[in-house]
């Protein structure tokens, strides 16, 4: 995210951005601005500051507010699950790619961009088409997991566990120590959550016939 200290660059009327280079940088500056301002406050005139570009420009590859929000949001996930997927391709065995979705999955920090922006655009009303939207990105966190459960299981490295209960209560977990870190509880100032979660579902995990 542009974090310099000189300022948010002033647009360059002589050369807009276009295409994908555009988008991209437009979803990143809002990602920044959504972050630091919330849904309520956002004006399209400074995610254009934040971006290098025209308030024009940004309204012609958006639109109005609420799908500005969904897309970004879809173009967030839709940029982590590609580093997901690179990071998962490279993992030696179904426990680092638990470890890789467990690191994924919560917010690096408090006040953590990526998922303030979910917690912002789930707070917003829907209608139907973005509802659908949203339980998509939401199930695609699941289905990613059940994946990884499966190989961990079919290999004998993980138990046999109820895939869709455990991914329930697994994402659960996972959801709550977000919340957790992203309101900046003192627990974890110390102790990192997602050392701990990742014990809690090894835990569950671990096969009892001594098959690894």
């Amino acid at each position: 995210m542009p974090t310099s200290g000189t300022g948010p660059a002033l647009p360059d009327r002589k050369r807009q951005p276009s295409g994908d280079e555009a988008r991209g940088r437009a979803m990143r500056a809002a990602i920044a601005v959504i972050a630091e301002k919330g849904t309520a406050g956002l004006r399209m005139s400074d995610i254009a500051e934040r971006a290098g570009m025209s308030t024009g420009h940004i309204l012609y590859h958006f639109g109005k507010k609420d799908r500005l929000l969904l897309e970004v949001l879809a173009w967030s996930q839709a940029e982590l699950w590609t580093r997901f997927r690179e990071a998962a391709d490279r993992a030696a065995s179904p426990a680092e790619k638990l470890e890789l979705f467990v690191r994924f999955y919560l917010p690096r920090r408090q006040g953590d961009e990526r998922y303030a922006l979910w917690t912002q655009v789930m707070l917003q009303h829907h209608d139907e088409a973005g509802r659908r939207i949203l339980t998509d990105l939401l199930d695609g966190w699941d289905e990613r997991l059940e994946a990884i459960l499966r190989e961990g299981r079919d290999l004998g490295h993980f138990a046999d566990v109820d895939l869709p209960g455990f991914t329930i209560r697994a994402v659960a977990m996972l959801s709550g120590l977000a919340e957790d870190v992203m309101f900046g509880r003192s627990r974890w100032q110390h102790t990192s959550a997602h050392a701990f979660a990742l014990a809690a579902l090894e835990r569950e995990l671990r096969p009892t016939t001594g098959r690894a």
